[in-house]
């Protein structure tokens, strides 16, 4: 049983070749090999210290042995980058920023430091969590010690006082970052930019449904805090979702422009007629719905007492011209 176990945890994938056991790393495997905890391993990967390689085989992705042998032959292994992927909470970052927990608080809701995840705990609290280096560097800078020790601004406290929190903003940019640099493809980067948007304004830019798929298709996939459905699962998905107006339009051009890309790259292979955008609330009826899949380049095939009629139908009309009726 154990042996069994063990070998499900070190291959990424069941129809592997035995020269891919050989080159590549599952992720608990990897992150064995570098004295990691698998969410810092998570971690490492999602901000690019790890790089990995896509399973062809739909086992997720995978560490080449090379990317491992080069991590632990980088100077100050593995010390070093197990800080570098140390994440604290509110009350570790005010400790280490040497400013009291509220102080830290608003530098965070300010977006002077930007959280890196998030967790919902049992209470339904969320607990945003930061890089500890991040922090470091921030109270280190000279420029940043009338933040740390003084009196917060007039403009800055009027900003709190409204209600001012850019934590899941400025949490959602950074993830973006992550996420397209992980992208394989163009249509994986316009999924990316899709999986912060609610899945109204999608159908509202992308209005081909098969295009809606391979955007689904190609959605991160995420960690939700609870089960599917559960009020931690709902409330990490808000967070995840843009919820300023203008941080919408930004992403809706951002699509856009993805798709647009994705599209001369890779076209889907069936397609409906691509129009412009849909306005806000105003949902068309859907052209497949009408014409099946026949948009530029790539038309539906007719069936086949279709085309038989038609063509009955131009030999009549050949046979009238014919006669001068």
């Amino acid at each position: 049983m154990t042996g069994s176990t063990a070998m499900q945890e070190e291959t990424p994938s069941a129809v592997l070749t035995g020269t891919d056991r050989h080159t590549f790393y599952a992720p608990s495997r990897a992150a064995r090999e570098l004295g990691l905890r698998r969410s810092e391993f998570d971690l490492a990967v999602h901000l690019g210290r790890i790089r990995t390689v896509p399973d062809d085989a739909g086992g997720g992705r995978r560490v080449t042995h090379d990317e491992v042998d080069r991590i632990r032959a980088g100077a100050g292994f593995p010390r070093e980058l197990r800080d570098a992927v140390r994440a604290v909470g509110t009350t570790e970052g005010a400790e280490l920023m040497k400013v009291t927990k509220t102080r830290f608080t608003r530098l965070a809701r300010l977006g002077l430091v930007v959280p890196v995840r998030f967790y919902v705990n049992r209470y339904r609290t969320v607990v945003w969590l930061y890089l500890a280096d991040e922090l470091r560097q921030f109270a280190a800078d000279e420029r940043n010690t009338a933040l740390l020790r003084g009196r917060t601004p007039e403009g800055l406290r009027g900003q709190l006082d409204e209600g001012l929190d850019l934590r899941a903003r400025n949490w959602r940019g950074r993830d973006l970052g992550c996420l397209l640099r992980q992208a394989d493809g163009p249509w994986a980067r316009a999924a990316a930019v899709a999986s912060l948007l609610d899945a109204a304004e999608v159908s509202d830019v992308v209005t081909d449904s098969y295009e809606r798929s391979r955007l689904r298709a190609f959605r991160p996939v995420r960690q939700l805090s609870g089960s599917p459905g559960s009020p931690a699962a709902q409330l990490a998905e808000e967070i995840m979702t843009a919820a300023d107006p203008d941080e919408i339009d930004w992403l809706r051009a951002d699509l856009a422009n993805e798709v647009e890309a994705a599209r001369r790259q890779s076209p889907v292979p069936c397609t409906v007629s691509r129009a412009a955008p849909a306005r806000r609330g105003f949902a068309p009826e859907p052209q497949e719905a009408r014409n099946g899949c026949d948009g530029p380049g790539h038309q539906r095939p007719r069936p086949r007492h279709e085309a038989a009629a038609t063509g009955r139908f131009r030999d009549l009309l050949g046979r009238l011209r014919r006669a001068g009726t």
